[in-house]
């Protein structure tokens, strides 16, 4: 029954990606739903593009193994993340009308800087989707009782996600996230009322995380361990701010206040609902320790799929495993399309100059295709789990893209040369210590970004008269 659940409720959510894909007429409409959504769409996508298979599967199990000092990059980063976007970035890059994060870099800095920064927000991307690809593969293998193996769960995921996203872009990816947002909603409240009654309710469970430690947020008082939760929160918090998917959301809005609200409103419901699937994955501590003991050193990402099917009843695992999909769906769907559309418009556009509106649409949807290829083949042959490869993603973004994109909103020196040596510094340095010094005091993406800063106040603080001269 479960099963058959899974494939009906797949099919729907494919049919009304490809109802909204009718919308689309031109690229503004595919990569950025015409900038006409209303605000409850909006946040809607904010939250379901945050919410993905890291926060169902991924942040919990990290967090059964290592409390709250283990994800401090998600939740905690990736809040702050967004409502810090809404505070300090969502009004300055809408009011720019701009199609893609990478159209900022190619204004302020030039050319070469757009390229480069294009480059390092596709590459993050690929960590990020991997995992979702990833995430549909465990489930389809999880709801099939392993008839569906987790790499023919991989393929089947992605290909259904490519189809709508393909064709609707922005509008089937906007429409469909609204829809799941409810979805994950809804099931996951139902599913942690279901859990309550067996673990004798909320505060047992609270009470026996405390006594064993896993709410000890901070570091140890040692340099190391002050610069790695430092880094940990950095990657999250900062890296993200500068990705096409957030700026999709940004730009896709009806106005200006619609874009700000709904990244403060985003941010705010994820960190909120964040908690649900870890106060669901601790609670099979109590409910079922032999099945953590099973899984908590090989696999812990099953630890809470196991727990649903094994102690809920259908109706409760319906309702999981809807909202489980419906995570995944919105997220895979929006971080495949990101790449995609950033990638034709700032690097394929730059060298034909001259293509219509209609051959650049094309060009998009090819560049969907070829993405979803790459990161599926990604995804089954990486041995990463799912919460590394999405932390994993936004360090490339932090040393590279970060520092360009504040300093170009916030400080007037911002120049193309600044912006040139920000990235290339900060990328330089960070893979150097990635290669030489990976485990240093001093974590390679932290370093990364200090030379990014360092790149970008030389270049700015070059007399006007000698820049002009170079």
């Amino acid at each position: 029954m479960l099963i058959w659940f899974v494939i009906i409720y797949w099919v729907v959510s494919v049919g009304i990606g490809l109802w909204a894909a009718l919308r689309v007429k031109n690229t503004a409409d595919f990569a950025a739903a015409g900038h006409s959504l209303p605000l409850p769409i909006v946040t809607a996508t904010v939250f379901a593009t945050w919410f993905g298979s890291e926060t169902v599967l991924g942040i919990p199990a990290t967090f059964l193994k290592e409390g709250f000092g283990g994800i401090v990059a998600d939740p905690f980063g990736s809040s702050l993340c967004l409502i810090l976007v809404g505070l300090f970035f969502a009004r300055h890059l809408y009011n720019r009308r701009m199609l893609t994060i990478g159209d900022f870099y190619r204004e302020k800095y030039g050319r070469t800087v757009e390229v480069l920064v294009t480059l390092c927000i596709v590459v993050s991307y690929l960590g990020w989707v991997a995992a979702q690809i990833k995430a549909l593969g465990l489930v389809f293998n999880v709801v099939s009782d392993g008839s569906i193996s987790q790499t023919g769960g991989m393929l089947i995921g992605a290909a259904s996600v490519l189809i709508y996203t393909l064709f609707g872009g922005m509008w089937s990816v906007a429409i469909t996230d609204f829809i799941q947002m409810i979805i994950i909603v809804i099931g996951m409240l139902y599913i942690g009322g279901e859990m309550t009654t067996q673990t004798g309710g909320i505060g047992v469970v609270l009470e026996h995380a405390s006594a064993a430690g896993k709410f000890n947020f901070w570091p140890e008082m040692n340099l190391a361990a002050i610069l790695g939760f430092v880094a940990a929160l950095c990657t999250m918090m900062l890296g993200s701010i500068p990705q096409q998917d957030v700026f999709q959301r940004i730009t896709s809005s009806k106005n200006v206040n619609i874009a700000v609200q709904a990244a403060l409103l985003g941010g705010v419901l994820y960190f909120i609902f964040a908690f649900v699937p870890l106060y669901l994955a601790y609670s099979a501590t109590i409910i079922n320790p032999a099945l953590v003991n099973q899984y908590l050193d090989t696999d812990p990402q099953m630890i809470l799929p196991k727990l649903v099917l094994n102690h809920a009843p259908m109706i409760a695992q319906v309702m999981f495993f809807g909202a489980l999909l419906s995570a995944i769906k919105s997220c895979a769907s929006a971080t495949l399309l990101a790449p995609s559309v950033t990638f034709a418009e700032n690097i394929v556009r730059g060298f034909f100059k001259h293509l219509s509106d209609r051959d650049l649409l094309k060009i998009m949807r090819i560049t969907v295709l070829c993405f979803a290829v790459v990161v599926t083949f990604f995804a089954v042959n990486s041995e990463l789990s799912i919460f590394k490869m999405v932390e994993s993603a936004y360090k490339v973004t932090l040393v590279a893209a970060f520092v360009p994109l504040a300093f170009g909103v916030y400080w007037p020196r911002a120049n193309s040369l600044g912006g040139l040596l920000s990235v290339v510094c900060g990328l330089t340095i960070w893979i150097s210590c990635e290669v030489l010094a990976p485990n240093a005091i001093m974590p390679p993406q932290l370093a990364g970004l200090s030379a990014s800063i360092v790149g970008m106040l030389i270049g700015g603080l070059v007399p006007r008269g000698r820049l002009k001269a170079v």
